[in-house]
């Protein structure tokens, strides 16, 4: 029995450890970013009859698949599919579905003198968030929170490549109960200050090419330093002004992957200015004792007021992997 037990103990000690070296120090964010994403394929996002059939959802097409391949060549674009199919005949269809491949053959009709698929499809997302921090060891950056999702699908949107924008915030559509608000912003498309790489459940991830200032650095806060009681967030609700507004933090979850902090917004600038949190505000940084300890990533729908925040730890732990 003894050498069971510690045959059993020497199983578990061999198995390897994720440790991470995270920043002690980062430059803490807070500017709204636009955001571009495209994926790694091209995501079906829905169907429309032809000749009075639904070709492509009876062919066996399912929202949310992503098309790789069309008779062996690889799709990377629209234009790749608009380029390739000419005539109304077979076409084998190289599909993931739940990250495993799937062949789907279907015949291809003609309606006014157009080849039909059949399929509404896509490969690009953009929008707005805000920028969380810069790692100024490895000029990487961390936006959001919480991962980019297919809308259609609400499946995690695969990328292949994507940018982040400098962004100005022209309007806010305030929030509701159960209606989010959100930031209305102009985004500079000529002015590219980021490369996306990846896109993860706890945030996006990429290399930072904008202008840094090095010394302009803050804290990183541990999970186990984070207490109940005032904070603020970070954010630009006007043009591109950086501002701070109080919050109160309510209780910290450290079993959670994403909602970690619960708080309320305090700050009555804010609140009547968004009447709680909004979109685009994903990503604002949180900061307690002058150290940054989380990011906005999530509004409570029956109370706008409140929202959720990830771990600074989880996200700087995030990006470690993979290096």
């Amino acid at each position: 029995m003894k050498n069971k037990l510690f045959q059993f103990l020497l199983i578990l000690f061999l198995i390897p450890l994720n440790i991470y070296a995270i920043p002690k120090k980062v430059i803490v964010g807070g500017e709204t970013i636009g955001i571009e994403v495209y994926s790694d394929g091209i995501y079906v996002v829905g169907f429309y009859e032809v000749n009075n059939k639904m070709i492509g959802k009876d062919a066996g097409f399912k929202v949310g698949d992503i098309i790789k391949e069309i008779n062996n060549v690889k799709i990377n674009n629209i234009s790749d599919i608009n380029n390739l199919i000419k005539e109304s005949n077979t076409y084998d269809f190289k599909i993931i579905r739940n990250y495993k491949e799937k062949d789907i053959s279907f015949k291809l009709e003609e309606k006014n003198n157009i080849i039909k698929t059949g399929l509404y499809v896509k490969n690009k997302i953009d929008g707005i968030g805000t920028l969380s921090y810069i790692n100024p060891e490895t000029k990487t950056f961390a936006s959001l929170g919480h991962e980019i999702l297919e809308s259609n699908s609400m499946s995690k949107f695969i990328i292949n490549s994507g940018n982040i924008y400098k962004a100005e915030v022209t309007n806010i559509k305030k929030s509701e109960e159960r209606i989010p608000g959100e930031k209305q912003a102009n985004i500079n498309f000529a002015e590219t200050i980021g490369t996306i790489d990846k896109n993860e459940i706890n945030g996006i991830y990429g290399k930072y090419n904008g202008k840094i200032n090095e010394n302009n650095t803050i804290d990183v806060g541990k999970k186990e330093e984070i207490k109940q009681g005032e904070a603020i967030i970070r954010t630009v609700v006007n043009n591109e002004t950086k501002e701070d507004f109080s919050i109160n933090i309510l209780t910290v979850d450290e079993n959670d992957s994403v909602k970690n902090i619960l708080f309320e917004i305090t700050d009555s600038k804010l609140l009547d200015k968004t009447n709680g949190i909004i979109q685009g505000m994903s990503g604002s940084p949180i900061i307690q004792n002058n150290k940054i300890i989380g990011v906005v990533n999530y509004v409570v729908l029956d109370n706008p007021k409140r929202g959720y925040g990830i771990f600074i730890e989880n996200m700087l732990q995030e990006e470690e992997k993979n290096k």
